[in-house]
């Protein structure tokens, strides 16, 4: 009997694996052996394909749910994410502004969007979570408002060359549109909501109905096990195949998932789709702790930019399978302003899942986070905490948005006398810091995001730093 490292593979041949003992006879596999082959061939793509379809399924589980929980299944029909159970079921949600949020089928023809003029931030998202265009401030409308028409893979843009409108294409049939307005004044709200309109093309503007105050518990998470397949094998059912997944489509065929079929698995392909589900979840979270693929932004932390590649998710030579894997794991949606800021625009987005002496953070211990003075942001600066099993908002009890987010702005913050601040995570608030502490309920794994809107010139130079969270 040989290791697997050590194999000659011909002719006859007792090799030892991690998933079984393989035999070969004058060279060729035994039936056996075949069988044991097949499914560690099929369980390394099922795992492959969770890591691949995360975007899209992702969308698709926050459409779907939606639809359920708040009844936004009409075309024109708005969510206004709000109160923190509103938030609390999308992945990763920023906690200090409102949401507004679509999803639109392009199937029935282009569409027509006037956005409105404001200090809005957002943008029109295919179902692969790549921007389309943004909009507002960091869009081509600059938040001078503008006309835009969002195109499906196959439309033809001539009718609209020389419209006045912004015309741009999805490479997916479903699209996403959001944004958020970057204020908390209720009259610009009301403004921005005011001036939204959608139209198909050839037809007025549809009612635009804003779905409000429903104030429910939800989830937008991902499923686990087979209702992932399932989800992906609806959602792969309405796109049409881009040339750079055609590889992919490949490998999930012998899984049961083939396009333009319905996919209804045997008994050994739900096993291993199962299996697939829980190792490629396993292995992003890996990923998402341990980003292999960049450094810290800062040397000496372990603070990452938490979106740290391109938005068309690939390169001249590369899908950027890993990156896209980990952020589409804990986050939902990308823009160029995220992505791109520069200085004055866009968001930056920063985590870190260790602390001063490199060890990951825990649910049963308290830590500090100094945050020093001077934060380099024009708007403001937030931080947020998540749960690592759900990648939402973390439930700690709490019926607020501070009880989970603490922001610039929040009038309870006590700020030290050089104008820094103490912010404190952990199962026990530190003496006299209960306005600046977020609880945190073992065994929950927990992460966060620290927010700057519209950072400034020391962020870019690094003469501003944020140290890592000190356990205490």
């Amino acid at each position: 009997m040989t290791h697997l490292r050590d194999a000659g593979l011909t002719g006859n041949e007792t090799i030892e694996t991690s998933f079984g003992t393989l035999r070969l006879e004058h060279t060729f596999p035994t039936d056996e052996s075949s069988e044991l082959l097949f499914d560690q061939l099929d369980a390394q793509r099922a795992a492959q394909a969770y890591l691949w379809s995360l975007p899209l399924v992702g969308f698709l589980t926050w459409r779907e749910r939606a639809a359920e929980v708040f009844g936004a299944t009409r075309f024109g029909d708005f969510v206004v994410y709000d109160s923190l159970r509103e938030k609390r079921g999308i992945v990763t949600a920023n906690l200090t502004t409102p949401y507004v949020i679509n999803f639109t089928s392009l199937a029935d023809g282009p569409l027509l969007i006037d956005y409105p003029a404001g200090p809005t931030a957002g943008g029109v998202l295919d179902f692969w979570q790549r921007p389309v265009v943004d909009l507002g401030q960091t869009g081509p409308d600059r938040g001078d408002g503008g006309g835009y028409v969002v195109l499906g893979p196959h439309h033809d843009d001539t009718p609209f060359q020389g419209s006045g409108r912004y015309v741009v294409r999805s490479q997916t049939v479903n699209i996403f549109i959001a944004f958020r307005v970057l204020t908390q004044d209720p009259r610009l709200m009301a403004a921005a909501k005011a001036g939204l309109k959608l139209s198909r093309a050839g037809s007025g503007p549809a009612p635009v109905r804003f779905i409000e105050g429903v104030d429910r518990e939800w989830s937008a998470t991902p499923a686990r096990g087979m209702r992932y397949w399932q989800d992906l094998a609806t959602v792969l059912a309405e796109e049409p195949v881009r040339e750079v997944d055609k590889a992919l489509m490949a490998m999930v065929e012998p899984l049961g998932l083939v396009k333009g079929r319905e996919f209804a698995p045997d008994a050994r392909q739900r096993r291993i789709l199962q299996e697939g589900a829980a190792l490629g979840e396993l292995l992003v979270r890996n990923l998402q702790v341990n980003p292999r693929y960049t450094e810290p932004y800062w040397t000496g932390t372990s603070w990452f930019k938490s979106f740290d590649f391109e938005v068309e998710q690939e390169t001249d030579t590369v899908l950027q399978l890993d990156q896209r894997a980990s952020w589409f794991y804990e986050a939902v949606t990308s823009t160029q302003g995220m992505v791109h800021p520069t200085p004055g625009t866009g968001q930056v987005y920063l985590t870190s899942k260790r602390d001063s002496r490199a060890r990951l953070v825990r649910a049963d211990r308290t830590y500090r986070l100094h945050v020093p003075a001077d934060v380099p942001v024009a708007q403001f600066w937030s931080l947020t905490l998540y749960s690592e099993d759900t990648r939402r908002p973390y439930d700690n009890g709490g019926t607020e948005i501070r009880s989970v987010s603490l922001d610039s702005r929040d009038e309870q913050l006590k700020f030290n006398d050089d104008g820094g601040i103490d912010l404190y995570i952990g199962p026990t608030a530190p003496a006299g810091a209960r306005s600046n502490w977020v609880k945190t309920i073992a065994p929950d794994g927990w992460f966060v995001y620290f927010r700057l809107y519209a950072p400034s010139q020391p962020f870019f130079d690094k003469t501003w730093t944020l140290p890592d969270f000190e356990a205490i």
